[in-house]
């Protein structure tokens, strides 16, 4: 008998053991919801116009926001001008992955409705509720780098 065999026949009973861990990988939750920190464009109030601005944000370890841009424009220059300047007031339960905190972007839809008040719910798809079709998944997101690697 040879020993390259002898060394093959190891080296695969030793893969099993290698296996990797399932990667368990939670969104950054928005806290305090209760209070908007965006404020509504008084000239647009006035005017009774409504509209919805997608910001990309990124929450950082500590659950702050340390970068905004705006992703989907509402077609108003003061709804989007609004949205960014009330991210550094949001706060969240930060992204984790396998328990520890890591930084996340995420999409951030901003509603600004006269009707209601104005709203922001961190971590929704914005096309799950069919308003923004053919929204793409976060090129950013752990399970896109996971993809490239």
């Amino acid at each position: 008998m040879r020993a390259v065999p002898v060394v093959l026949l190891l080296a695969l009973a030793a893969l099993p053991g290698c296996s990797r861990k399932p990667v368990v990988e939670s969104e950054p939750q928005q806290l305090g919801r209760d209070a908007s920190p965006f404020d509504y464009p008084e000239e647009l109030w006035d005017a009774g116009v409504e509209g919805r601005t997608v910001l990309r944000i990124r929450v950082n370890e500590q659950g702050a926001v340390d970068s905004a841009r705006v992703e989907t424009p509402s077609g108003y220059t003061a709804f989007d001008s609004a949205a960014l300047a009330g991210t550094p007031k949001l706060r969240f339960e930060p992204a984790k992955r396998n328990g520890k905190a890591v930084p996340k972007w995420v999409l951030l839809p901003v509603d600004f409705d006269i009707a209601g008040t104005d709203t922001a719910a961190a971590g929704q798809d914005p096309a799950a509720d069919g308003q923004l079709p053919g929204a793409a998944p976060d090129p950013d997101s752990a399970d896109a780098q996971e993809g490239a690697r």
